[in-house]
């Protein structure tokens, strides 16, 4: 569910690498730590912060965030590889998310792939 349809309040900027900010999500930091570690490819780092996941939200919470890190990690690779573009309303739509968030810092030499916009 989103914080939309919650109404919630998510900031955003907080799933950026060092950041200090409270995203508002219950765990975030330890969800924040599974995602880190399990993109760094550490399997010690990982475990623990597996385990600080499940201490803190249950195996059940771990079991959806371990799937979310790996569709999260595949979607954009396979998109990237197969060059399907970002629909210019998608990339219109997400522009001030992207440029508020920082997200250009991925696309180090100017080509865009399907998660920052087309080349």
């Amino acid at each position: 569910m989103s914080g939309k349809q919650s109404g919630d309040d998510y900031d955003l900027r907080a799933v950026m690498a060092g950041s200090s900010i409270d995203a508002g999500v219950i765990g975030g930091d330890e969800l924040c730590q599974f995602a880190e570690a399990v993109c760094a490819n550490d399997r010690e780092l990982t475990a623990t912060a597996r385990s600080a996941v499940v201490n803190t939200l249950g195996r059940a919470a771990m079991l959806d965030a371990a799937a979310t890190i790996a569709a999260f990690n595949a979607f954009p690779r396979v998109a990237d590889a197969t060059g399907i573009p970002l629909e210019d309303a998608k990339a219109e739509a997400t522009a001030a998310l992207r440029a508020d968030l920082g997200l250009e810092v991925f696309n180090p030499i100017g080509k865009h792939c399907v998660c920052l916009g087309q080349a």
